[in-house]
């Protein structure tokens, strides 16, 4: 690999994935050994011709040298196509360009319901991205989406159920959110809506988890009773983890009571009706 020499990285160090590809930038010798630190150890001098604000929301990489910066889907692909000028030359072509920022944005303004992180209170600089409405509501959507498939596919597989169907999945998923925002009415639109997509990421993870299942379940006829405490095991990780987000969000416990009680609601109807 070729290494960009005098480039350093401002990367939130709350952010795990933000500190794996830095850090395999790093091993691979992209970057030399000083290629990257986290956003809160940004000096006094780089705040000058840093834009902190923007690069809360985009990977700052810092040119060193001439005290320039590049954000974004720009930093990276100035590290990567140092070595392979190839992939910066497609990812510089207009639509690809368009489609590899707009795949950032989602990814970075909604990092913080992906993997949350408890705000720390006598840290100056903090790295935040912006509170952003049109990308929550799109992961929001995304997270249903997947998660509507994933259930449907999965409750067909229980014989002793009523007939599974795409739309009373989608409902399920999405009376959750109407569900749990009844009792946090009193709180900020903004904490309700970080609260909704927490809550689609939990949804999202607990579809994950049932993948494996019905792939084995493709080739091989697993019995009903191992695809049930499958499912059973995969609630409990999915409470502990809700549990885990409401303590990091400081949202009030008893959310995780109501949590429970509307899937025991929805288990009530889809047996008796």
């Amino acid at each position: 690999m070729k290494t960009l020499e005098n480039q350093t990285l401002l990367y939130d160090i709350d952010c795990p994935l933000c500190q794996v590809y830095t850090s395999a930038f790093i091993k691979v010798e992209m970057l030399d050994q000083n290629g990257r630190k986290s956003y809160n150890q940004m000096s006094e001098e780089e705040q000058v011709f840093v834009d902190v604000k923007r690069a809360s929301n985009e990977i700052a990489l810092i040119d060193n040298k001439n005290k320039t910066v590049v954000y974004g889907i720009d930093s990276l692909l100035k590290v990567i196509g140092f070595s392979f000028p190839w992939i910066e030359k497609i990812g510089n072509i207009k639509p690809f360009k368009y489609l590899l920022k707009k795949l950032y944005s989602f990814i970075s303004y909604n990092r913080k319901v992906i993997i949350p992180s408890k705000k720390k209170e006598k840290q100056p600089l903090q790295c935040v991205p912006d509170f952003n409405y049109k990308y929550r509501f799109l992961f929001i959507g995304f997270a249903t989406l997947v998660t509507t498939i994933v259930l449907y596919n999965y409750s067909a597989l229980f014989t002793s159920l009523p007939k599974a169907n795409t739309f009373r999945e989608l409902l399920i998923a999405l009376g959750q959110l109407f569900f749990q925002s009844i009792f946090i009415l009193k709180l900020k639109k903004e904490t309700i809506v970080n609260y909704a997509g927490n809550l689609m990421t939990i949804s999202l993870m607990g579809s994950l988890l049932l993948l494996p299942t019905l792939l084995v379940q493709s080739i091989y006829t697993m019995p009903q009773t191992v695809l049930l405490i499958w499912f059973s095991l995969t609630a409990l990780i999915m409470f502990i983890e809700h549990f885990r987000r409401i303590k990091i969000l400081q949202l009030p416990t008893y959310l995780c009571v109501t949590w429970v009680i509307y899937r025991i609601i929805i288990l009530l109807l889809i047996l008796n009706f």
